[in-house]
């Protein structure tokens, strides 16, 4: 109807007043929420922070409409509502994806490459098999199946990992933990930790442990 039959804006100062208050202060909102979710890892804080920028933005085009109206322009005020639409439905569409990765347990692939690159780094660490990532609740955990030289002794390979470990959680500040498993080179990776045969009620069974 505002497109059909434009109305002009009435008492635009105090409009224009609004709308920058409204936009400032939801703005203000937003980054804190945003930086604090992702200081905690919360996906829902941050989608919390992308709502208060959507009403922030809805404000700042109140300015606009305001000052299309003062200029003689009322149509302005239709064509920035659609706008703000689209801006809208664009961050809440990049916003549910987000959350929805996070529900699947969905990590960003850089950071395993990130978690894999600091532990190839490791004097002592000839090979990894396996890097795993998930989320538990706010923290993000790794799983790393790496392997040294055969002959290294029993201490040597848990200096080697705890070495591993310790460059993983330095170099990486959104990882809260990292449990790192070891192999002798030559019987690294998950297929050499397969049992295959019956298991206690009679079937067979293959499984990783």
């Amino acid at each position: 109807m505002r497109f059909l039959d434009p109305q002009p804006v009435k008492l635009v100062w105090v409009v224009a007043a609004a709308a920058l208050i409204g936009f400032a202060g939801n703005e203000w909102v937003a980054r804190l929420r945003i930086r604090v979710g992702r200081e905690i890892n919360s996906a829902a804080l941050e989608t919390d922070g992308r709502h208060a920028r959507i009403d922030g933005l809805t404000s700042l085009s109140v300015l606009f409409s305001a000052i299309g109206s003062r200029l003689g322009y009322p149509l302005v005020d239709p064509i920035v509502g659609l706008l703000i639409t689209l801006a809208i439905v664009h961050i809440v569409w990049d916003t549910a994806k987000t959350v929805l990765m996070r529900l699947l347990d969905g990590v960003d692939p850089q950071q395993v490459d990130e978690i894999e690159a600091a532990v190839k780094g490791t004097e002592g660490v000839e090979d990894i098999s396996e890097v795993r990532v998930r989320w538990i609740g706010h923290q993000l955990l790794a799983e790393v199946n790496l392997a040294v030289n055969a002959d290294v002794s029993v201490a040597a390979g848990h200096d080697i990992t705890d070495k591993a470990r310790r460059a993983v959680l330095r170099q990486l500040d959104f990882i809260s933990n990292v449990v790192i498993h070891i192999d002798p080179l030559d019987s690294s990776g998950e297929a050499f930790h397969r049992r295959e045969g019956p298991d206690k009620d009679g079937g067979s069974s293959n499984h990783s442990r």
